[in-house]
């Protein structure tokens, strides 16, 4: 019997549907991440004649651009649905918007990857890394908006940090590869990349956690979301002390970038698994629902942020 005064639905049962997308997503997320933050660097790393390091930086990039729309057609199922998403461009629709990104990043990464491994069309090549440093940001964290879009209470609850979460962890991942596939003498940028970012993921995900109302934030912090996110910081923050301390020793580079690289495809996965979780538990969305009725009669909120403050919207 369900307690006077908590928050129910209909027999216990979910209230939202909870999201269909496949186990390609995440992993899209985490992709499309890495590729997205490699393009600037790339850029940068160029600029200051550091070819080592904008080689392997902008192959990164164009691996990424090559290999996203693969998991994307992989979960609509049929080519058609991705090239139908082209049809239009509509500004309001975080998809419709990615999928235009998507494309324009991996035609631009492409002429960059040309300049920097045949030097052909070295003016339109500067042209296309150019391109691909202004779409990069927007591969990487469109899809934070993306899901943050729904109904999903773990996601919509986060929409204020998501999109910097994603985009912090974008660029540790970004760092982490970088510094384990560029010798150590090219990779300084690479490490100072990788740390600033992994400090910053880090600081953002607790921020999210704590500021959820507890309902919310119980999918991120129990059952399998919670030990992928566990996992994801500890990988995370030791690959990054690794990196940081390297100092030259290739083998605890290539160790440091690869732990961080690892912890941010878990910390996408447990994003993701934290808002299926949160659309199966019905008193993750009537709970702050009632909550933000409570407070506006004037009545004890139960589900307010750890902060005191109530979620909106």
């Amino acid at each position: 019997m369900v307690p006077p005064g908590e928050p129910r639905s209909y027999y216990g049962q979910p209230v939202i549907a909870k999201p269909v997308w496949s186990k390609e997503i995440p992993l899209y997320f985490w992709v499309g991440g890495v590729a997205g933050a490699s393009a600037p660097l790339a850029l940068l790393a160029s600029w200051r004649g550091n070819d080592e390091l904008a080689r392997r930086a902008q192959g990164a990039a164009l691996a990424g651009a090559v290999i996203s729309p693969v998991l994307l057609i992989k979960d609509l199922g049929k080519p058609q649905r991705f090239l139908n998403m082209l049809r239009v461009f509509k500004v309001t629709s975080p998809m419709s918007v990615g999928s235009w990104i998507l494309s324009g990043f991996g035609a631009a990464v492409t002429l960059g990857a040309m300049r920097e491994f045949t030097g052909l069309l070295p003016r339109l090549g500067r042209a296309g890394q150019y391109a691909g440093a202004v779409l990069g940001p927007g591969l990487a964290t469109y899809t934070a908006t993306l899901i943050s879009n729904t109904a999903v209470p773990a996601w919509h609850d986060a929409r204020d940090e998501m999109p910097f979460v994603f985009a912090a962890s974008s660029l540790a991942t970004a760092g982490g590869l970088a510094t384990a596939l560029t010798p150590s003498r090219s990779a300084a940028a690479a490490r100072r990349l990788t740390v600033a970012g992994a400090a910053a993921e880090l600081v953002l995900t607790e921020v999210v956690k704590r500021r959820l109302s507890e309902r919310v934030g119980n999918a991120y912090h129990g059952g399998r979301p919670g030990q992928f996110l566990r996992a994801a910081e500890g990988l995370t923050g030791v690959g990054a002390v690794v990196v940081a301390t390297s100092r030259g020793r290739r083998p605890a580079a290539i160790a440091g970038g690869l732990a961080v690289l690892a912890g941010g495809l878990l910390e996408r996965w447990g994003i993701f698994r934290a808002g299926v979780a949160s659309a199966l538990d019905p008193t993750a969305t009537v709970g702050p629902q009632r909550d933000r009725l409570n407070h506006r009669e004037g009545r004890p909120t139960r589900y307010a942020r750890s902060d005191g403050s109530t979620p909106s919207g």
